[in-house]
């Protein structure tokens, strides 16, 4: 039910081999559906000027995408990605370790740790006798990280194979700390920040999806 590394198998080696990124053979409806739904959620919190939730949302979206971006430069320079989705799982992949359906959840994954937050978002945990203690956020970055690992390893268990992993040494522990943790503090912490902060934040991360994108594509890279 559960894989937690990757085996290193011919086999998952031939999976990401046949990887079509891009294609439209397997395109259907569903595509069209979970925009709308996306679109929907963006536009509900806009029109309620829940700007801080928004931005929760394209903080992590934005990590999201660089992670994806990184990723698929690893499998051109050794031959395998970390992580890959399997033709089979999807309508649409994007890059080879991201397919619409799960690209389109990242961006309301923010939107979703951030309104798990406490009501007071200044909330410290085991703080008593002149401890600080430990931060809502970092708390709530933890949890869901742990949660969306474990959801992966659900995944790369999938007989379609929905999520694949190569490298032995990849798993669940490594995808938990060094991927999920980054995304979901993304969403926690950003919004809070000062103004000017958050804004170049912001700026800086997407001007760099876009230029890695507009190069890295045209060029066969990614």
């Amino acid at each position: 039910m559960f894989q937690f590394w990757g085996d290193g198998s011919q086999e998952a080696m031939n999976l990401v081999d046949q990887i079509k990124v891009r294609s439209t053979e397997n395109f259907n409806w569903t595509f069209i559906f979970i925009l709308a739904v996306v679109f929907y959620v963006y536009w509900s919190e806009l029109h309620k000027k829940n700007y801080e939730v928004v931005f929760a949302g394209l903080a992590l979206y934005g990590v999201h995408w660089l992670y994806e971006i990184a990723n698929a430069v690893i499998g051109h320079v050794t031959g395998y990605p970390l992580w890959s989705v399997s033709n089979e799982s999807t309508t649409f992949i994007l890059l080879v370790g991201v397919c619409w359906e799960l690209s389109m959840m990242f961006m309301l994954a923010g939107i979703i740790s951030f309104k798990m937050l406490p009501a007071d978002r200044s909330k410290r945990y085991f703080a008593k006798n002149g401890k600080k203690g430990i931060s809502c956020k970092l708390v709530g970055a933890i949890e869901m990280a742990l949660l969306f690992a474990l959801v992966e390893s659900f995944l790369a268990a999938t007989s379609n194979h929905s999520f694949i992993w190569v490298y032995k040494w990849w798993g669940v522990l490594p995808v938990f700390i060094t991927t999920y943790i980054p995304f979901f503090l993304a969403s926690n912490y950003v919004p809070d920040m000062k103004p000017e902060k958050r804004k170049a934040f912001l700026i800086t991360e997407w001007a760099l999806v876009a230029v890695l994108l507009v190069i890295l594509i045209p060029t066969g890279i990614i």
